[in-house]
Order: structure tokens, then C-alpha cells, then sequence
């Protein structure tokens, strides 16, 4: 059998229809602007998001980054939660790439309120760094996929429109909060500034995110996308993939919802796994690893040799993420294969 991969809906593969549209994508030299297929699917994101220009990139990180350094000027301070994928998961790239320092907030699945944004910010003094930016993750994946309250977002706006602080949304996984809120797009990304959102994910493109913003602020994004090597050619074919997923994989993000739920239910009924399956709001599953393991990395390493593959996130902490390459026949075998598991350890 083969195995079943829940590492992360990273590992999605292009279908067939989607390999033929990349194959046969109208393709020009995207660097003079002359690629017609990325053209589409920028026309396409910006409408879809609500912003006046959209532009094309290699992946998620360099969304964010390039994005931050279009908002902030080396010595800005960049507020966001601890957890944040800006801070924990891109190399330490907004005091690389941008000279930022970055205030840290704590919450609850990743969210914090517009109290702790006003409290984070620096007074203006010629002491401290400007605080610039707000940066929110929505989903939020090391808070388990969680997704943002639109009136808490609101809320966030009105500070920063009062401080003088600009909004960027790490919308990663921002079709994942649509499909399983019934929102549009437009009822997240109004309240910010730029927005950034993936392609590779549980849409099933091989690569690619996009930035949604002003015209001007795209203009400044596209030049440090220049600027950090990001600038690619014939694109096309990749940006074909893109279009082929915003066109037919975003409702089914619904049934990786489904299957999430299911399988957290599953891993909630064996002994020495901690869960509560009602936080599982869209495709990522997060536990908690107990005896008879010692650790979420010997959980995981053993279920890898029985074919069903997670990630250990901490000591004690486990991820699996739903997505388009598992079925739900893939986590009923998963949830069996992990019972005799832990029975076995017992």
C-alpha cells in the first residue's frame, strides 16, 4: 500500500488536468511584464481579493518578506504573534532582509485582540524603533489552523488606522477560512493593507503565492522581488498551475475540512493521544503525545514505518494536515493503522 502522507498539504501533487494546463500555458518574459498567463493570474487574485494590483512569487516566504520590506524602513518594528510563520518559519528574514525588530504577542491559537496591538505600540520617541506594521496569519497553522474572527480583525484595523500602523495578512491559507466560514475573500483582506496567499498548499500547485495590494505598494513590492532574486522568466507554466487551483480546487478545500475532523475524532479515542476535536476548525490537526510514547518524534517515527507519515512539532506535540492527495479512505486506514499502534504499545 502506499503511504499516507498527512506531513503537510505542502505535498500535494499536480493532477493530470493540471499538468496538461502548465503544459500548454501561453508563456512570455515575465520580467518585462510580457508573461500573458501570469498576467491572468494577477488580474485574477486582485479581483479576487479586493485589491487594486496583485504580483507573482517563487513561494509564501517570499510573499511575506517582500512585503514587509515594502512597508517598513530598516529600525521599524514589525508587531506580530509569537507564533507567527513570518517569525518562526522564514530564517530570521525581517531583521535579514529589512533591518526590522519584531514585537512578539501571545494569544490563544495564534489571534490576539486590538488591546494588545495598542499596548505593543512604541511611543514616539527617538529612543525606541517605529512600530510600522501588524502582521496576522489567518489560518493560523501552529494555532491549528485556526481562523481569525472577522469583528476582532475590524477591531485591529481601527488601532491601526489610529496609530498610524499599516496591515499585512499572511493569508497562506486564506481560502481554507473562506471555504469553512462561508465568507468571501473580500471580507477578510478589506481591513488590511496587503495581502499574501498561497498556491501550493491545499490548493495542489507545485509553486507559487501571490501579493495583493495598492498599485503603488505592488510597484514597491515588485521591485524587492527583484531585489531578493525573485524575478523569474517564462513563468507561465508555473503561474498555469495557479489558475488551474483558484478555478477548481477552492471548494473542495470542504472535504480536507471534513477529513480533518474526522481524523482528529479518531486520534481523540486512543489512549495516550490528547486532543479535542472540536478545535479543529479547517486541515490541520494538532495533538499531544502520551505514554506510552516518550515523545511525539517516537509516535511519529514508529506510525512512519507502518506507512502513515505526521510531523513531530515539539516534545510532546504532533501535526497532521489533510489535503487533496488523501482521500477519505486514507484516514479510516490512518486512524486503524494508529489504534494498532497504540495498542500495540500497551
Amino acid at each position: 500500500m502506499y503511504p499516507i502522507d498527512l506531513r503537510s498539504d505542502t505535498m500535494t501533487r499536480p493532477s493530470a488536468e493540471m499538468r496538461r494546463a502548465m503544459a500548454e500555458a501561453e508563456v512570455g518574459d515575465d520580467v518585462f511584464g510580457e508573461d500573458p498567463t501570469v498576467n491572468r493570474l494577477e488580474e485574477k487574485v486582485a479581483d479576487l481579493l479586493g485589491k487594486e494590483a496583485a504580483l507573482f512569487v517563487a513561494s509564501g516566504t517570499m510573499a511575506n518578506q517582500v512585503t514587509i520590506r515594502s512597508h517598513t524602513q530598516p529600525g521599524d518594528e514589525i508587531i506580530l504573534h509569537e507564533d507567527s510563520h513570518a517569525y518562526v518559519y522564514e530564517c530570521g528574514a525581517p531583521s535579514a532582509l529589512s533591518g526590522c525588530s519584531l514585537k512578539l504577542l501571545r494569544g490563544d491559537r495564534g489571534l490576539f485582540d486590538a488591546d494588545a496591538v495598542r499596548g505593543a505600540v512604541r511611543a514616539k520617541d527617538s529612543h525606541f524603533p517605529r512600530s510600522r506594521l501588524v502582521v496576522i496569519e489567518n489560518t493560523h497553522n501552529r494555532g491549528g489552523g485556526s481562523i481569525w474572527p472577522v469583528e476582532r480583525i475590524a477591531a485591529i484595523r481601527q488601532v491601526a488606522d489610529e496609530l498610524d500602523l499599516r496591515m499585512h495578512l499572511d493569508g497562506a491559507r486564506l481560502m481554507n477560512a473562506c471555504v469553512a466560514t462561508g465568507l468571501s475573500p473580500i471580507d477578510y483582506t478589506r481591513y488590511f493593507d496587503t495581502v499574501s496567499m498561497c498556491f501550493s498548499k491545499g490548493l495542489g500547485a507545485p509553486v507559487g503565492s501571490a501579493v495583493a495590494g495598492t498599485r503603488d505598494t505592488i510597484a514597491r513590492v515588485h521591485r524587492f522581488r527583484k531585489m531578493f532574486g525573485g524575478g523569474m522568466r517564462q513563468a507561465g507554466i508555473i503561474a498555469a498551475g495557479a489558475l488551474y487551483a483558484l478555478e477548481h480546487n477552492v471548494e473542495r478545500l470542504a472535504e480536507d475540512h471534513a477529513n480533518a475532523k474526522r481524523l482528529a475524532a479518531g486520534l481523540a479515542e486512543m489512549p495516550g493521544i490528547m486532543i479535542d476535536p472540536g478545535s479543529v476548525e479547517t486541515n490541520l490537526v494538532f495533538f499531544e503525545v502520551g505514554s506510552p510514547f516518550e515523545s511525539a518524534d517516537q509516535f511519529c517515527t514508529e506510525l512512519h514505518a507502518e506507512g502513515v507519515w505526521m510531523l513531530p512539532e515539539s516534545a510532546r506535540r504532533a501535526r497532521a494536515v489533510t489535503h487533496l492527495d488523501v482521500s477519505s479512505d486514507d484516514v479510516e486506514r490512518a486512524i486503524s493503522i494508529a489504534a494498532r499502534l497504540v495498542r500495540s504499545k500497551r
